[in-house]
């Protein structure tokens, strides 16, 4: 927030020293116009700037119109608003009604329409927002080192929730609060945000693989958190320790290592489906109680399955990795 008041000031500043230097009336309005043009993000300035200025040009000439026929009376301006702002909204230029007003406005307050007049306030557009839009280009800041942050809190996070639900599998009486997972879920939420920032602040080249990168990240783990909150609920089912349970929890202690990797390891996968093929042949359950607690844990390695094809699905391969570091090296 801090920079983007210091962007506006210096945006303001530039917009009214052009207008006083180009003559423009009232110079003022120029700053007010550079303010309103600031964003958070080049992509959305840019579209932010585009908006304005054809909202005002069209309310301007449609403005002018009007004052033409019936007048320069409070109604007219009534009128304006009745019909231009529905306009406006219709042709998704929402942005750049405030602005708009503010063009119009002028024209009213000089109770005239005359082609000087109308490039008058179009100069005011093309300063303000102009200089609005440069200061956006100048300068934004850089997202990459909080996200490679975000990305730390998430993985150690993951790491600690999977190292509790094995602790949990041995020691069934174990209490955990639980603030681990609504830590990773805050930082993912941070992380997507921050990562669309990152992503509009490129104004080329948003569809390489580079810009896709950290979305993708954050989705993937948006997903996996989704999944590993389907496998606390069959977890606290399993209230008693079970040699199955002891099975999955090995299958967590080797997850939390490899949740950090930039690849996908495939070992763990390759570890459950030894685990599920072993399940058929371990003898049935004496109670009805053991029947309950190992179809739970039955469940979990079920949904682990799908926690690791999202892994697949969006981490790199680790055949590939290697593929690519051979055609670096040639």
């Amino acid at each position: 927030m801090g920079i983007r008041v210091i962007k506006t000031a210096i945006a303001a500043l530039a917009a009214l020293y052009t207008a006083h230097y180009l003559g423009l009336d009232p110079p003022l309005s120029a700053g007010l116009l550079a303010i309103l043009g600031v964003e958070v993000t080049r992509m959305k300035g840019l579209r932010s700037a585009f908006d304005r200025f054809m909202a005002s040009v069209l309310g301007l000439f449609f403005a002018s119109l009007l004052f033409m026929l019936l007048g320069f009376h409070l109604w007219t301006i009534s009128l304006f608003v009745l019909f231009a702002f529905p306009i406006l909204s219709r042709f998704h230029l929402k942005d750049g009604i405030v602005t708009s007003a503010v063009i119009v406005f002028h024209v009213y307050a000089k109770e005239e329409v005359t082609t000087a007049l109308i490039g008058n306030e179009i100069m005011l557009l093309l300063t303000g927002l102009g200089w609005a839009t440069v200061i956006n280009f100048l300068y934004m800041p850089k997202e990459e080192h909080k996200l490679v942050e975000l990305r730390h809190v998430t993985e150690e996070k993951f790491g600690r929730i999977f190292q509790t639900m094995a602790a949990t599998l041995r020691t069934p009486s174990l209490v955990w609060n639980g603030e681990e997972l609504l830590e990773a879920g805050q930082a993912i939420e941070e992380g997507i945000r921050r990562s669309e920032i990152a992503r509009e602040n490129r104004v080329w080249g948003q569809g390489s693989a580079y810009s896709r990168y950290w979305p993708n990240y954050f989705d993937m783990r948006q997903q996996q958190l989704d999944s590993i909150s389907l496998m606390l609920t069959q977890l606290a089912l399993v209230y008693e320790s079970l040699p199955q349970g002891e099975l999955v929890a090995e299958l967590f202690e080797h997850l939390a290592d490899d949740v950090k990797s930039e690849v996908y390891e495939g070992k763990v996968d390759e570890m459950r489906l030894k685990l599920e093929s072993r399940f058929p042949t371990m003898p049935l359950p004496i109670t009805r109680d053991e029947f309950e607690m190992r179809a739970a844990l039955l469940h979990v390695v079920h949904e682990l399955r799908r926690y690791l094809s999202i892994a697949k699905r969006l981490k790199k391969q680790k055949n590939s990795l290697k593929a690519d570091a051979r055609e670096a090296n040639v």
